[in-house]
């Protein structure tokens, strides 16, 4: 017999995910937390670029930055590799934009279940609220993931355990069931309670807008990609998150920087793609055509006209541009003219 009982709790740094940490240890659980990076967390990767928020400050890892003030055991799981086919052909489809929310929980209950193994651990802990979200955290879902994952009854959530069904936790007593919550809902009014009652006294505030594939942006320029190239790459979904796109007359698509975080992103990127950069102050650029064939001179001077429009141009609106092609055997310089608005327009995804 183990002296103590412990847990894997999947943790995203949030107030819910928090809360129920709080709860299990609090009746002598050992936690760990498990943080997954799947790539498209939107403060996560704008952190690993090196972006700064609007008011200068880097970005934070929240569940780094509230494991370390809680004092919870952290451990980060990339599973971005394994994690294309999820996003790219979801079992249980998509929610409003391209967020696999059913088979995205459902992969990383898989992946706690080994973890599981690793850690010596009992069972599982989420931060799931009954009907909080309208895809995956309704009951049907709830057990349809659990299924899917090989983890049935072994999935505690604390903030709701009182009006779900009982867990094998909770049936061996490992955990005191009256001593959870019954949360039901959106409403965050007992969560906040709860924080004061537990010492919480800060936590990120909820916006809805964790998570790349949640962003009616992004599912856009998913759905033009594959619309228009009849497929879609692991390093396509990742350019997705980052730059304004344009796609040419020609079917050429351009992915133009909007800050330096990105800028140095996208120069790690030029030995794959043809790559614009101004002789001066502005945007970089990296274009690439459906076929895999090289750019014309008129694309080569759209794309210079273009970077152009985001750079620091004359007082004639030009700017010498400098450009290369993948292979480095294609390279110049060409001046841009700062293009028309409406032309822009017309070519952003």
């Amino acid at each position: 017999m183990k002296d103590k009982r412990r847990a894997i709790a999947l943790y995203s740094g949030g107030l819910d995910s928090t809360l129920a940490i709080k709860l299990v240890q609090n009746q002598g659980i050992d936690v760990i937390a498990v943080h997954f990076y799947t790539g498209f967390c939107i403060t996560e990767t704008k952190r690993r670029r090196g972006e700064k928020k609007p008011d200068g400050s880097h970005y934070m890892n929240p569940a780094l930055k509230y494991a370390a003030k809680y004092g919870f055991r952290l451990e980060i799981v990339d599973i971005s590799e394994d994690y294309f086919d999820i996003v790219t052909n979801p079992k249980y489809g998509y929610g409003s934009n391209i967020n696999p929310c059913i088979d995205c929980r459902a992969f990383m209950y898989k992946k706690a279940k080994e973890l599981m193994k690793e850690f010596d651990a009992d069972f599982i802990v989420s931060g799931e609220v009954l009907n909080q979200r309208p895809m995956s955290q309704h009951l049907k879902a709830m057990k349809i993931i659990e299924r899917e994952a090989g983890v049935e009854g072994l999935v505690l959530k604390p903030l709701s355990a009182k009006v779900l069904p009982p867990t094998v936790p909770e049936i061996k007593g490992w955990v005191d069931r009256e001593k959870l919550e019954g949360i039901v809902g959106r409403s965050r009014k007992r969560q906040l309670q709860l924080a004061k009652e537990l010492g919480i006294d800060e936590f990120e505030q909820p916006a809805g807008g964790c998570c790349y594939l949640t962003d009616e942006n992004f599912a856009r320029k998913y759905l033009e990609t594959v619309s228009v190239e009849n497929r879609i790459t692991r390093e396509d979904l990742y350019l997705l998150t980052i730059g304004r796109h344009f796609r040419l007359p020609t079917g050429t698509k351009v992915v133009v920087s909007r800050n330096e975080g990105e800028g140095n992103f996208i120069k790690g990127l030029k030995n794959n793609y043809w790559f614009f950069e101004p002789v001066g102050k502005g945007a970089v650029a990296i274009a690439k055509t459906i076929e895999n064939r090289g750019l014309t001179e008129d694309e080569i001077k759209m794309i210079a006209d273009l970077v152009a429009r985001y750079s620091k141009t004359d007082e004639n609106g030009k700017i010498d541009i400098r450009y290369t092609s993948p292979e480095g055997n294609n390279k110049g310089v060409i001046t841009g003219q700062r293009m028309q608005e409406e032309t822009i327009e017309s070519w952003r995804i």
